[in-house]
């Protein structure tokens, strides 16, 4: 008997030892663990993601599935569709209401006239927004797999456990057979979250503060919030699609600039906005879900010290945002295609944007202050009307890469386009400095005052299209000075008060 319960013990080490020798994360047993944490798993090698198999979090105390990741559900969309054109709609997604939450709704229900989503590919909603936002359920970075579950369903005070299909993940000395209930990867979430009156929360990827991601930060800030808010971000790699909207008097402030990076493989093809919306130029909200990190509907929003970026190229936004009042310090944004989308007043200060072309897209209005910028092909396609001012740079740097680099084009539906620099420096910039502009313009207004080269050089002009204005320091004085005023081009918003 004794031979035999040996024996039966070496079989289940056997056949529990390729998953109790990977390192994971939650470790198991560990407790006080943020619901919101992701799920970890570093191999000795490069492990391979596969196109079977389930990952299933259960409820300890009841053995129940709470949530579920099919890996032959493929993430999302790799090839480009056509979208046939639609009407506007004026209340889209419900802007002006709080969000739902996972519980009245499953991914890809539409929050408002949307079609609903196709459930061909992986969908998660994030931030309420119950249209769905396709996903990777597994990420592969060097030797770790990080595992993405479905947003806000694991709940304080509860004990979890995680089980993994042989096949979900494969190494190439074929050692790793999934993870059984009996390895006992488990992990016990915290009694509650942070209290009802905190105002400042953390987030840490190492799940050591309020929050492991910022996502769930964000997620815990009510809709239409009264009361202000900071999230302070520690040093660390988020990578997640980040999506909110309807906050107020917000920070969001990084520990450092180079040491806190927001960033996700996302772009115009993985996440497409609706069939049946022409355009997302609506006010007060946008269907668009291409970006790496948006803010929607926000307003006295404040972001510094963090550098975002999406990790794809396509029409992909390193930063989308839609609101009033948007204060933008010190952030470096990355983006392919366009870089960063801004509609409302937004205030960039000592910021970074780095793009391939139309680098600026929005209806502004912005004012960028000692601001740098590089792009691959026109530094901006700006769509303001005449309700507001466009862009207005005010002693910027405009780093052209290739040959293709230009200031702006334009758009002959968007009447009243505006982009203004004053004591700006350029360099590798084509001296047609603009593009498409019609030789001369009514209501357009594409303008500049005391270009000069990396070397203090003033700009040659002689070659600038014709549609295109250079002001006198004389007699255009005042209007100079107005436009290096925020407040007169942010609609009368100073953000330096």
């Amino acid at each position: 008997m004794k031979q035999l319960l040996t024996l039966a013990l070496g079989l289940w080490l056997t056949a529990c030892s390729s998953s109790i020798d990977q390192e994971l994360f939650p470790q198991p047993g560990a407790r006080n663990v943020n619901p919101d944490t992701r799920l970890s798993i570093l191999f000795d090698s490069t492990p391979t993601v596969g196109k079977a198999g389930m990952i299933r979090v259960w409820d300890a105390a009841t053995d129940t599935v709470v949530d579920s990741l099919d890996l032959s559900i493929p993430a999302g969309p790799t090839e480009p569709r056509k979208l046939p054109k639609a009407p506007y709609t004026w209340e889209p997604y419900s802007y002006d209401q709080p969000r739902k939450t996972n519980a009245d709704t499953k991914p890809g229900t539409p929050s408002g006239v949307a079609e609903p989503t196709s459930d061909e590919y992986q969908l998660t909603i994030i931030g309420g927004f119950t249209d769905g936002f396709h996903f990777h359920p597994i990420l592969v970075r060097e030797n770790r797999a990080e595992i993405y579950l479905h947003h806000n369903l694991l709940q304080y005070g509860k004990e979890y456990y995680v089980t993994i299909d042989e096949g979900v993940l494969t190494t190439e000395d074929g050692s790793f057979h999934g993870i059984k209930k009996e390895n006992k990867w488990r992990f016990k979430t915290k009694k509650e979250g942070p209290a009802a009156d905190m105002r400042r929360l953390e987030v840490n990827a190492d799940g050591t503060a309020d929050f492991s991601t910022v996502q769930g930060a964000l997620d815990y800030i009510p809709d239409f919030n009264t009361e202000p808010y900071t999230i302070y971000i520690h040093n660390g790699d988020y990578e997640e699609l980040v999506y909110f909207r309807s906050k107020r008097n917000l920070t969001i402030e990084g520990e450092s600039r180079e040491g806190v990076k927001v960033h996700y493989p996302n772009n115009e093809v993985f996440n497409p906005y609706p069939k049946n919306v022409a355009t997302n130029e609506w006010p007060g909200t946008f269907p668009s879900r291409r970006a790496a990190f948006m803010a929607d509907n926000c307003e006295d929003l404040t972001m510094r010290n963090l550098t975002i970026a999406t990790d794809l190229k396509g029409q992909a936004e390193g930063l989308l945002v839609m609101g009033e009042r948007i204060l933008l310090d010190e952030v470096t944004i990355i983006g392919s295609g366009d870089a960063l989308q801004a509609n409302g007043s937004v205030y960039l200060n000592k910021c970074r944007i780095i793009g391939d072309g139309d680098s600026i897209l929005g209806r502004g209005p912005c004012f960028f202050n000692a601001c740098e910028l590089e792009s691959r092909g026109p530094f901006m396609w700006i769509r303001n009307t005449d309700a507001n001012h466009g862009n207005v740079f005010v002693r910027c740097h405009f780093e052209g890469i290739g040959k293709h680099a230009i200031i702006a084009r334009t758009n002959p539906k968007y009447d009243y386009c505006e982009a203004v620099l004053i004591h700006c420096t350029m360099n590798n910039i084509h001296p047609i400095g603009w593009m498409g502009l019609p030789d001369k313009l009514v209501k357009q207004r594409y303008w500049e005052y005391d270009s000069r080269d990396t070397a203090g050089n003033p700009i040659d002009y002689s070659q600038r299209l014709k549609g295109s204005r250079r002001l006198d320091g004389e007699k255009d004085k005042e209007l100079i000075a107005s436009y290096m005023d925020p407040a007169f081009v942010l609609g009368g918003w100073n953000p330096m008060q």
